[in-house]
């Protein structure tokens, strides 16, 4: 039989970015001209044999996955972007919309994108309708920064794991490796009362070279907040780099990103990258499991699953979301692809919410979109503050979640499967006429009047 050619632009290119590289200095490592490379990156040119092993050895990559047909991939997505009621009155074969991702790949991501920009727009139309607000928003751009490395940070993961192989040598990365390293460095590690603290929980007193940490935290705790302070010295350059790299609007989004990053990079120190993505193998996933053998919270090791994103030693793609009872996000991260409300904490069908009304218990959950695509979602909630009388605790709920084709791997998700909860993005972008939890009507839709008939939904809504 004869083998097909093989057009792998889209993957070309995209392996070119993850890895930082221009294409002339891709075409020097493959000795090539850039013009080649070029052409090989809009599927004008198959990637020949000689090519393929030319990749795989120069950036130590699998050749089997090198060379896996993307057409498959590329008609499974654009059938489920078809799917999109937008859509509904539109024959579309399954083998035309095959035929379209196999003969014009081009068209094909212009079309991924072209909806991918629609579904932003949607969101922050809905978003606009529910605030009024148009002023830029420093923590949506810290997000984005975040959301566009897929919360993958090589320059941090690697200068992580060689400390956290120094500190290995001192004592181990629990709380007592951890202040004999930041001892070895000329700094006394101190836990003082609350008094003393004024209300911080972590202090540098650079004056007399001491880290005072709030005597009251618990073990994770104090040891977290070590670990952010070497992130944040020892880390200082890489740190500074990503955020010199990037523009900002403003000064806040900046700061948000830096944080972000120290967090990073402490969570990498805790539970190095090697290390901890072997483990995870080994315990399917299961966050409470892996929570006791690295001495982190659940809340960070959930945290920590979403940034395994290392090219070849990829694991479980994941989203993270932590919200209040009242809804509003605090923290929000995409790194499977799930249409996050641009405000609030999403559909009140989800049991993330019902967190609240379970606290400490592991929730899961099947999900299926309007669209037809299906997640797995692990909810808990979790718990910060507190420590002492007149000092109350925070609840939050906190979701991971995954596409349906990676559940199997989570220990949460074996045993019988079952049938999964319909739910929408926001009230405003979710066309199911038969919610009863409703909150909004759909951007776009006619209510209907209920003079004569009432259904159980709040909004009765013309099907067109």
């Amino acid at each position: 039989m004869e083998s097909r050619p093989l057009y792998l632009g889209p993957r070309l290119k995209r392996l070119r970015r993850e890895l930082g590289l221009t294409q002339a200095v891709m075409a020097d490592d493959l000795a090539i001209s850039p013009s080649y490379i070029a052409l090989l990156e809009r599927n004008q040119r198959p990637l020949t044999a000689d090519l393929l092993l030319r990749l795989a050895k120069a950036y130590k990559l699998d050749v089997g996955d090198l060379a896996a047909d993307e057409r498959d991939d590329y008609a499974r997505r654009l059938a489920d972007v078809l799917r999109d009621p937008i859509f509904a009155e539109i024959d579309l074969p399954a083998l035309e919309v095959a035929d379209v991702a196999t003969s014009y790949p081009g068209i094909t991501e212009a079309m991924l994108r072209l909806h991918t920009a629609y579904m932003r727009e949607q969101q922050a139309l809905a978003s606009f309708r529910g605030t009024g607000s148009t002023e830029a928003d420093p923590l949506a751009e810290a997000r984005r920064f975040v959301a566009q490395r897929r919360n993958y940070f090589p320059a941090l993961d690697s200068k992580a794991e060689a400390l956290a192989e120094e500190i290995e040598k001192l004592g181990g990365l629990q709380e007592g490796g951890l202040a004999e390293y930041l001892r070895s460095q000329g700094l006394r590690v101190r836990l003082m009362p609350a008094e003393i603290m004024m209300d911080a929980l972590r202090r540098y007193d650079r004056h007399a070279e001491q880290l005072l940490i709030d005597e009251t935290l618990g073990p994770q705790a104090r040891r977290w907040q070590m670990a952010l302070h070497i992130a944040y010295t020892a880390l200082r350059p890489e740190i500074a780099a990503l955020v010199r790299g990037a523009s900002f609007a403003s000064e806040t989004a900046a700061q948000l990103v830096r944080r972000a990053a120290a967090a990073y990079g402490a969570a990498a120190l805790i539970m190095p990258y090697d290390r901890f993505a072997r483990a995870v193998e080994a315990r399917a996933y299961d966050i409470e499991a892996l929570s006791g053998q690295f001495g982190a919270s659940f809340e960070q090791v959930a945290h920590r699953l979403t940034t395994l994103n290392r090219p070849g030693q990829e694991r479980v793609p994941f989203f993270f979301i932590r919200v209040d009872a009242a809804g509003n996000v605090s923290k929000r991260l995409d790194g499977a692809g799930f249409p996050f409300a641009a405000h609030g904490g999403g559909c009140p069908l989800w049991s993330l919410h019902d967190c609240f009304r379970r606290p400490g218990e592991v929730l899961t959950q099947w999900l299926e979109l309007p669209g037809g695509e299906r997640f797995f979602s692990v909810a808990r909630s979790v718990t910060s503050g507190g420590g002492g009388h007149g000092k109350p605790a925070v609840l939050r709920a906190i979701a991971l979640g995954c596409t349906a084709e990676h559940a199997p791997k989570l220990v949460y998700a074996r045993g019988e499967q079952p049938a999964a909860t319909p739910i929408g993005v926001t009230c405003r972008l979710c066309n199911r006429a038969t919610c009863t939890a409703r909150a909004e009507p759909p951007l776009g839709r006619e209510i209907l009047p209920d003079d004569y008939r009432k259904t159980p939904e709040p909004f009765t809504f013309a099907e067109s």
